[in-house]
């Protein structure tokens, strides 16, 4: 369903001129990085409605759909479902979509993080059924849907939609056991419907392309010209039913070491799979605040508190940055403290790793404040 090569390019965390402006795209780069991922045989490029501010759609327009052949690549969008309030947002939102992306049709369809929450609205306006017209007309051509819940939900949905015909999982060395993202139980459970898997957060939102210095030192020893980052990619594309996975490029840089090792791809050896092992029993021993930066969290805040850049910050003080504090003190001039959370909870309902969110800036308050 796919294609032979496994790594999609994510435009979720594209290169930008101001860290702290979503939407302060450097185009050039982005150019440059597309020419490069498609001229090394890569074809896949996954966008959403929300990211980038909401014009993460309008760059794959520009950076892509205008400047190559329609039928050289494939696209990926999703619905958003947090921003349903009537059935009729659906028509509209992907109207909407066809025009930002100038795509004319979408190759693959997701309906947006489904959760225990999501999935009612999906229920309530018959998310399934608006799609399934879609894909009818011609303007879809694979529906699917990404997942951020536990392998019980994900067997329910599954159950009730066998249309569906991929699913997109948040999968990495560092959650397959984890009991909170299920990333192990949510892909055996895909595997026994019968559905592809696509992965996202291979490296957890970067997190695994820094890891400990002892993990480092393990990943080097055993290949000194792989980089940390692609044992993490390497993991996920590993699996026998993953067709692609997904990563979110922000430099010149991490495009070339990913599609160098993606176009022979040669999955992890049984030596390899050991060492990664041993990495994520000390990795989970470093990580205070395991955030992956998608900034999902961040819109609904009522006090603008930059979330993800203090959790980010607090991770980097806590293994011995000295330089967190003042970058603390410099994202306050235009962002709320920590210190003014009053604890709403928003940002926990629609947080894909289910963090108890709201108990982390009285210590980020602590540390910084």
């Amino acid at each position: 369903m796919f294609g032979e090569k496994k790594l999609g390019f994510g435009m979720m965390r594209l290169p930008l001129f101001d860290g702290e402006d979503q939407k302060s795209i450097d185009y050039e780069q982005v150019n440059q990085m597309v020419d490069t991922f498609m001229e090394r045989g890569f074809t896949y490029f996954d966008t959403a409605y929300m990211y980038h501010n909401f014009i993460s759609e309008r760059v794959l327009k520009s950076a892509v759909v205008e400047r190559h052949p329609r039928e050289s690549f494939t696209v990926a969008t999703k619905l958003p479902i947090s921003h349903l309030k009537k059935a009729e947002d659906m028509e509209r939102i992907f109207n909407e979509q066809l025009e930002k992306t100038g795509a004319g049709y979408f190759d693959y369809y997701l309906l947006h993080s489904l959760n225990a929450e999501y999935y009612k609205t999906v229920e309530e306006f018959d998310a399934f059924g608006f799609v399934k017209k879609k894909q009818a007309e011609g303007k879809i051509k694979h529906i699917g849907f990404s997942f951020h819940d536990s392998a019980e939900l994900l067997e329910e949905i599954l159950s009730a939609h066998p249309e569906t015909e991929f699913v997109q999982l948040q999968l990495n060395y560092l959650d397959w056991d984890s009991e909170s993202i299920q990333s192990g139980k949510c892909y055996e459970t895909a595997v026994r419907h019968h559905k592809p898997v696509i992965v996202m957060e291979p490296v957890k939102g970067g997190t695994l392309a820094k890891v400990p210095e002892t993990v480092e030192k393990m990943f080097k020893g055993e290949n000194p010209e792989m980089s940390v980052a692609s044992w993490a990619v390497r993991f996920a594309a590993s699996h026998e039913h993953v067709g692609m996975v997904l990563s979110g490029m922000s430099n010149m840089e991490q495009l070339l070491d990913n599609t160098e090792f993606m176009q022979d791809f040669k999955p992890l050896t049984e030596k390899e799979s050991t060492i990664v092992e041993q990495a994520v029993k000390i990795i989970n021993g470093s990580v205070t605040i395991p955030c992956t930066g998608c900034r999902y969290c961040v819109d609904g805040c009522p006090n603008h508190i930059a979330i993800p850049e203090y959790f980010s910050l607090y991770n980097a003080a806590k293994q011995g940055n000295d330089m967190a504090g003042s970058e603390y003190a410099k994202l306050t001039e235009e962002n709320g403290k920590a210190s003014d959370c009053i604890s709403c909870r928003k940002c926990e309902r629609i947080c894909p790793q289910h963090l108890e969110i709201t108990g982390w800036p009285k210590d980020v308050a602590k540390e910084f404040e």
